[in-house]
């Protein structure tokens, strides 16, 4: 996959995601998730978020675990993380440097009509090569789009995934 830093696309579709009016969700034409990788030097941390459509994670995580799920009840808060959790190991992995590495689950919120879930790598005091497979809701719209920024001592570099395409490498 080639990497395309600062392309038109990408902050177009990132900025229209991120302040489309809420009202425009009702239906949405487009199936994307933006995930956000940045090394944290004084932690020695990789820390992840992954932004998508709350109905579109919450419809996956029914149709995969055949449960209910809402991730707006404070009572389900417990079942929810384990669900989160357990979907995204599923389809997201990261090697560093060829090694594969361990992710963390540290918590989700929601916000309006988004779900923000988010992770950690520890012990990641430097990386010169990042590979990451991301089928994040694949399974669920073959029309899904992930794109993925990876920010590395204040290097940034973002890709684009359209199904079937689901690995991007970043050598910095």
């Amino acid at each position: 996959m080639k990497v395309i830093d600062r392309s038109f696309w990408i902050i177009s579709l990132s900025l229209y995601f991120l302040f489309t009016p809420v009202h425009v969700y009702a239906y949405h034409p487009f199936y994307i998730s933006v995930t956000e990788m940045a090394l944290n030097s004084k932690t020695k941390s990789l820390e992840i978020s992954c932004k998508m459509f709350a109905e579109d994670m919450e419809d996956v995580l029914k149709q995969n675990y055949k449960t209910p799920v809402d991730l707006d009840n404070d009572k389900m808060q417990m079942q929810n993380n384990k669900l989160i959790n357990d979907y995204i190991l599923k389809h997201f992995s990261i090697n560093i440097d060829s090694k594969p590495t361990a992710l963390k689950f540290v918590g989700f919120e929601k916000e309006s009509e988004s779900v923000y879930c988010y992770f950690e790598v520890l012990n990641v005091p430097a990386i010169q090569k990042i590979t990451v497979n991301n089928t994040i809701l694949q399974d669920y719209k073959q029309e899904q789009i992930n794109i993925m920024h990876v920010i590395v001592n204040g290097n940034r570099k973002s890709t684009k995934l359209d199904y079937p395409s689901n690995q991007a490498s970043f050598s910095f």
